[in-house]
């Protein structure tokens, strides 16, 4: 590479020799630079949505292509978060996508030690069934003096917070209709 090359590639020299003395245009931009493309440019489709992490429920944008998820990122147009994302925010393409995400039922019936593989069907059926037995177990119709209760002390929830408003607002409505009186939620404890 000849000299007079080798200056034309630094960007200093093409700022105090071009018409970008400031270099914030032309000048800043290096060949390299010019011919990269963003991620999101080749993706089929954007779908619109909520960050998983905390109740904040900042706006993203989810990137597919080929029903794969290639990019999340901020929503400038969510009214919360104006295109930011916290760090765990920034990071939710890894839990969607990350080698380590668990992706199938498992299950270690009582005294065993090893987990099995359930299908969901049977997990879901599982969870029902012990759901009600608890409710069922754990009903109280009325109290020592007789004052009607129409609750279980058998099932309680404690919610996380990482779930949006909606999904706590469902949850509480769900544990309230089973009778169950213990209900909270770790972002508000």
């Amino acid at each position: 590479m000849g000299v007079r090359r080798w200056l034309q590639s630094w960007s200093v020299y093409r700022q105090l020799t071009g018409a970008d003395p400031l270099g914030r245009g032309a000048a800043a931009v290096s060949p390299r630079y010019a011919a990269m493309r963003p991620r999101t440019e080749e993706a089929d489709r954007v779908a619109k949505s909520v960050c998983p992490y905390c109740a904040v429920g900042c706006g993203q944008r989810v990137y597919v292509r080929d029903e794969r998820v290639t990019q999340i990122e901020g929503d400038p147009d969510s009214p919360i978060s104006r295109g930011r994302l916290c760090p765990k925010g920034s990071a939710s393409l890894q839990l969607v996508t990350g080698p380590q995400r668990q992706d199938t039922v498992l299950h270690r019936a009582p005294y065993a030690t090893e987990w099995t593989e359930l299908d969901l069907a049977t997990a879901m059926e599982m969870v029902a069934d012990r759901v009600v037995d608890a409710r069922r177990r754990g009903w109280q119709d009325t109290d020592e003096h007789g004052n009607a209760l129409n609750r279980t002390m058998g099932i309680a929830s404690l919610g996380g917070a990482t779930l949006d408003n909606e999904e706590n607002y469902l949850i509480k409505k769900l544990f309230t209709a089973l009778g169950a009186i213990q209900i909270e939620n770790q972002a508000r404890i």
